[in-house]
């Protein structure tokens, strides 16, 4: 028996009335009563009989006028997207590929906000080791968040704010003695930060461009120990404008703009299409984004701004 006929039989039992049946189906009362003829046959019923003027249901009729409209809202249910979810009734551990300086601003507030709502959903994080979308594609990854480089083709992107790169150093650091140019930002000690150990990169293509070099005294694989290592030497490293200032004034660092003519990064997330619509994994993304747009620490509520790409 095919959807449609299930209709028409809810109809037919709800209304007692091929023609008000016909009217609730938009078809004619000659369709509906053809109709209603198939169920007979079907069911082995009559289901509806004449009672004087009006029809009135058989005791099988009666008998499956709730089975079926509950029947119909099962289906709807199973047919419309994202019908029934409770985050409340969530079982799953998602996982988000993102880089230590970005989940240290973020798990917190993300943490709170799903358990708010789901409390048995937990979430692993994994450091950057498969950009680009191979583990999207693989399911090992749920969510890439970050800085996005090269991506597979079929891979879901939301852009969700720009950051500015601005430096930090020690609150005593001689950089601060005076106004930061470009001049006395290459002549300090840098400390690079590559999980790959690379040397060179936008800071080195602006201060080329100004004829000016600068010494990467040290390279290190994570923001992490950039910081630690910037709070107890004279090395400047780099950090996100506005991002996490609460860890950077308890490790005694302070943050300076870059004297260089540099671009903001576009900084967003990225999915499986067969993630797309699953209503968790849609659940889930919403409230990564709002913890992106309002992290632990910034003292802002969503002040970044949202735009889907």
């Amino acid at each position: 028996m095919d959807l449609n006929l299930l209709r028409a039989l809810d109809a037919l039992l709800q209304e007692n009335s091929v023609t008000r049946a016909a009217e609730r189906l938009g078809t004619s009362p000659a369709a509906a009563s053809r109709t209603l003829a198939r169920l007979r046959r079907a069911v082995g019923d009559p289901l509806l009989v004449r009672a004087g003027q009006e029809m009135v249901p058989t005791p099988r009729a009666r008998e499956l006028r709730e089975e079926v409209g509950a029947l119909l809202r099962g289906c709807d249910n199973v047919l419309r997207p994202g019908a029934g979810f409770d985050a409340v009734h969530l079982r799953r551990t998602f996982t988000v590929q993102a880089t230590d300086l970005i989940l240290a601003g973020l798990a917190g507030t993300l943490t709170d906000r799903i358990h708010a709502e789901a409390p048995h959903v937990d979430v692993v994080f994994l450091p950057e080791a498969l950009e680009g979308g191979p583990a999207l594609r693989q399911g090992l990854v749920d969510v890439e968040l970050g800085v996005l480089g090269p991506l597979d083709p079929e891979i879901r992107t939301q852009r969700l704010t720009r950051m500015t790169l601005v430096g930090i150093a020690r609150s005593g650091h001689p950089l601060f003695d005076g106004r930061i140019d470009a001049r006395q930002f290459a002549a300090a000690d840098h400390i690079g930060i590559s999980r790959h150990g690379k040397r060179l990169g936008p800071i080195d293509d602006a201060l080329a461009e100004r004829g000016l070099r600068r010494r990467l005294a040290v390279v290190v694989p994570s923001h992490t120990s950039a910081m630690m290592l910037a709070r107890n030497s004279d090395l400047v490293a780099l950090t996100l404008a506005d991002w996490l200032p609460d860890t950077l004034a308890a490790l005694g660092l302070r943050a300076f703009p870059l004297p260089l003519d540099l671009a903001p990064l576009d900084f967003g997330m990225a999915w499986h299409p067969r993630n797309a619509s699953d209503p968790g994994h849609r659940w889930f993304r919403d409230h990564l984004a709002a913890a992106v747009l309002a992290p632990s620490g910034t003292g802002e509520d969503g002040a970044r701004g949202n735009t889907p790409s």
